[in-house]
C-alpha cells in the first residue's frame, strides 16, 4: 500500500485525477487499484530519490518508438508511479519471435548519444536499487568503461569484494574494449535492464516491457541481459531479432562484455559470486 498517511487509492487519484473503487495487491506486491471505469492500474513506489520519475520517463521514451508494447504511464511524481496493469499468460514461441522483431525495431529508434537519458528523464537514474548515472558520450567503448563498468568496479572494491589485483584485471579489460567490440556509431534505444522478469507475456498475445533503465547504448547489451538469467524461447527471440537487424559477426563472444555492468550491479547487492563472474569475463576475453 502507499502509506498510512496517504492510501494507495488516494495517491492514484492525486496523480491521475481519476476516481477509484477498489484496492488490492498484485502477485508482485504492488498496490493494484481499480478505477471506477473498470481499468486496473498498479501503484509503484520508487526505490530511491527520483527513481519513479526516471522510470516514467523511460517508459514514455520506449513507448514513443511505437515498436513494442509498453504499459501506459497514468501519472508520476518524485516518489510514485502509476501504470496500467498488463494481464499475462504463459510464454509462447510466436510471442517470443514477436519480441525479437519488435526489440530490433525499438533499438533502431535510436538515441542522441551513448548514455543519453530519456528526453524528460533525470541524469541520475537507477537500475533496480542501484544508482546509475546517464552521462552522454560519443564513443561506446570509452563510455561503457567509464560510465558503466569502472565506477562499479570501485564500489565492489570498496566493499571488499575484489582485490587490487582483480581491479587491475578489470581495468585492463576496459582498456581493451575498442579492440574487442566492433565500432558502432549509432546509439540504440535500450530498455537497459532487460532480464526475463521485465518481459511480460501478455494475455493479448503480445510481448510487453516493464521496469526499464532506459538509455542510449549498444544493441547487444539488451540481448546479453536476456542471456544473463535466461528467457523462454530465447533462441527464437534471437533468430527473429537477427532477421530484422542482423547481428555483427562474433556477437556471442561479446555477451560477457555486455554483462559486466549488470554483474557488478548484482555484486553490490548480492556479493562476491557476481563479482567472480565479472572476473571470469575478464579472464576469458579474447
Amino acid at each position: 500500500m502507499a502509506s498510512e498517511s496517504e492510501p494507495a487509492d488516494a495517491v492514484v487519484t492525486r496523480l491521475t485525477g481519476l476516481p477509484t473503487r477498489a484496492t488490492g495487491h498484485s502477485p508482485t506486491g504492488l498496490a493494484e487499484v481499480t478505477l471506477t471505469d473498470g481499468d486496473v492500474v498498479l501503484l509503484k513506489r520508487g526505490i530511491g530519490r527520483g527513481a519513479a520519475r526516471a522510470e516514467a520517463a523511460g517508459l514514455r521514451w520506449l513507448a514513443a518508438a511505437h515498436a513494442i508494447r509498453i504499459p501506459r504511464v497514468r501519472g508520476d511524481d518524485a516518489d510514485w508511479l502509476v501504470i496500467d496493469r498488463v494481464p499475462t499468460t504463459r510464454p509462447s514461441i510466436p510471442v517470443a519471435e514477436q519480441l525479437g522483431r519488435e526489440l530490433a525495431v525499438l533499438h533502431a529508434a535510436g538515441a542522441p548519444a551513448f548514455g543519453a537519458a530519456p528526453p524528460d528523464g533525470p541524469r541520475d537514474a537507477w537500475i533496480g536499487p542501484v544508482q546509475m548515472v546517464n552521462d552522454p558520450g560519443p564513443n561506446w567503448p570509452e563510455w561503457y568503461a567509464h560510465c558503466r563498468v569502472l565506477p562499479y568496479v570501485r564500489s565492489v572494491r570498496n566493499d571488499g569484494l575484489i582485490s587490487e589485483t582483480e581491479v587491475v584485471a578489470l581495468e585492463r579489460l576496459c582498456a581493451r574494449l575498442p579492440e574487442l567490440v566492433p565500432p558502432i556509431t549509432t546509439p540504440a534505444r535500450l530498455h537497459g535492464d532487460l532480464w526475463n522478469g521485465n518481459v511480460l507475456w501478455g494475455a493479448d498475445d503480445n510481448p510487453w516491457l516493464i521496469d526499464p533503465a532506459a538509455h542510449g547504448g549498444h544493441p547487444e547489451t539488451d540481448l546479453a541481459m536476456l542471456h544473463l538469467f535466461g528467457c523462454p524461447h530465447l533462441d527464437r527471440v534471437l533468430a527473429a531479432y537477427h532477421e530484422v537487424a542482423p547481428l555483427a559477426a562474433g556477437w556471442r563472444d561479446r555477451i560477457g562484455l555486455h554483462q559486466l555492468f549488470p554483474l557488478l550491479v548484482h555484486a553490490i547487492q548480492y556479493g562476491r559470486g557476481y563479482a567472480q563472474q565479472a572476473l571470469d569475463v575478464a579472464r576469458d576475453a579474447r
